[in-house]
């Protein structure tokens, strides 16, 4: 997947007659893999790419001044809405100037003459441009006048309720890894980079990848049977997912430590993603290395044997 940062990015030639989608996709939930299916199937029809817009920061920050935490960092939305077949996505500023743009103006100036866009896709609640004034039914007859082909998805719901990043968010604070699937259709996970540790996991034989966590939105602390995508392979795995109680230094901000039963080489500095499958046990101090070796033994033998997935 290709993507362009930033307004001076935009150009006709980099696109090939482009169907666009605009927003967030924070999280690239269940309602947002459905927008991207369509997505997907209007850039076919027209012959052109699948083309998502979406921002550097969440809108809220300029039009409220508060947004809510992001439930995937910058970089994981990309891999998700990559993985969801999407071609190219331009990433923009959202800033003053992307507030005060009217609607008008993002249609005729940004995506037909910027981008040479020849299909637009709204989802069931998206608006842009200044005040949130453009909406679909105000946008679509303006946007078809322009040679643009305007659809809209239709709302997905999950026992009843739309699909939004909120309920995704408080069932992932809750630990409740089951509704969160549910509502994004996908394992919750979190996306980062392999950072060094101390080698305590190594000394006492469960080699680790301590993993930076930040800008995802995480579980509650606990140890997790856990996937780990690594490499273009998929690997099971268990996880630690806290302060380290037994060894740490007793830090306020939680580490994602993750051990691959089995493999042992130079994870620093590459991305991984981990996808969390369910919760084994609490967090929790032992009295010596010895008891936390034995349980840590028993947290990997629950996974049932070590290797990579299909």
């Amino acid at each position: 997947m290709r993507r362009v940062d930033g307004w001076d990015g935009l150009s006709r030639a980099t696109f090939r007659r482009p169907a666009v989608a605009v927003g967030v996709f924070d999280g690239v939930h269940r309602g947002h893999r459905h927008v991207l299916e369509q997505l997907r199937a209007l850039a076919d029809e027209l012959d052109g790419e699948a083309v998502v817009v979406t921002f550097d920061t969440h809108p809220r920050a300029v039009l409220s001044g508060a947004a809510p935490t992001p439930l995937v960092s910058l970089a994981h939305r990309l891999v998700l809405l990559e993985r969801l077949g999407v071609d190219a996505t331009v990433v923009l500023p959202f800033d003053e100037r992307t507030r005060d743009l009217p609607w008008e103006s993002f249609v005729a100036d940004v995506l037909v003459r910027g981008m040479g866009a020849r299909g637009l896709l709204f989802g069931f609640d998206t608006c842009f441009g200044r005040g949130g004034l453009g909406t679909y039914d105000v946008v679509a007859p303006f946007a078809e006048r322009l040679g643009l082909h305007v659809r809209r998805a239709p709302a997905i719901a999950v026992e009843g309720r739309p699909v939004s990043a909120t309920r995704i968010r408080d069932a992932v604070a809750r630990g409740d890894l089951e509704e969160a699937a549910a509502l994004l259709g996908r394992p919750p996970s979190v996306y980062g980079t392999v950072v060094h540790g101390d080698g305590r996991g190594r000394a006492i034989g469960f080699p680790t990848a301590n993993v930076d966590p930040t800008g995802e939105w995480l579980p509650p602390r606990g140890v997790y049977q856990v996937v780990v995508t690594l490499r273009g392979r998929r690997w099971a795995a268990v996880a630690n997912l806290g302060v380290r109680p037994t060894v740490g230094d007793g830090a306020a901000r939680p580490t994602l430590e993750v051990h691959v039963p089995g493999v042992d080489f130079d994870f620093y500095g590459e991305a991984v993603e981990v996808e969390f499958v369910r919760r084994l046990r609490e967090e929790r101090r032992f009295d010596s290395l010895a008891a936390l070796v034995a349980q840590i033994r028993l947290d990997v033998a629950s996974l049932g044997g070590a290797g990579s997935l299909p």
